[in-house]
């Protein structure tokens, strides 16, 4: 019994898109992500964008199972047990263990502050590396890491505080 809840995901998968049309609008960052990544609005026409958000929602609900994982800590203790046969025994003394942790400690560290926080981490310390890492090498300026990990880090600020919060 992992603690995951597919609506609450579902709905935080809707943040990356919603962060996206704050963060990448010309008034905010889009005018320089556009000069730095040389895509131009005129660009974008030939774009399939249903499918694009298709795809991109899709991606972002797999984001989404990910920082289930990172932010709800009683998914460790769940984890650890999988394929323990006493663990699926409910009359075992283990079981009991268990259900006596979940009972007593279930709730430890579900908020949206602690979700937030751990997605911020997870911003910086997958994101921004993976973001980085693939910048360098497509040449890419300091200004396109900095405005694309942003995006990420806020994303999953928020994502994490919303499943950890209402899962």
């Amino acid at each position: 019994m992992l603690f995951i809840n597919y609506l609450v995901i579902a709905a935080a998968a809707l943040v990356p898109t919603f962060v996206g049309f704050i963060w990448y609008n010309p008034k905010v960052f889009g005018t320089i992500w556009m000069k730095e990544t040389g895509v131009s609005p005129e660009s974008g026409k030939g774009m399939n964008m249903v499918l694009v958000m298709v795809l991109c929602y899709v991606l972002s609900f797999m984001a989404g199972i990910s920082m289930t994982m990172i932010v709800i800590h009683q998914n460790g203790l769940i984890s650890m047990l999988q394929g323990v046969p006493d663990a699926s025994n409910a009359t075992s003394e283990l079981a009991q263990h268990v259900k006596y942790l979940i009972d007593n400690h279930g709730s430890n560290f579900r908020s949206f502050k602690h979700g937030a926080l751990h997605g911020t981490l997870t911003g910086f310390f997958l994101a921004l590396p993976i973001v980085a890492t693939g910048a360098m090498f497509e040449q890419r300026s300091w200004k396109y890491i900095a405005i694309s990990a942003g995006y990420w880090i806020i994303t999953f600020m928020l994502m994490g505080g919303l499943i950890c919060q209402f899962t």
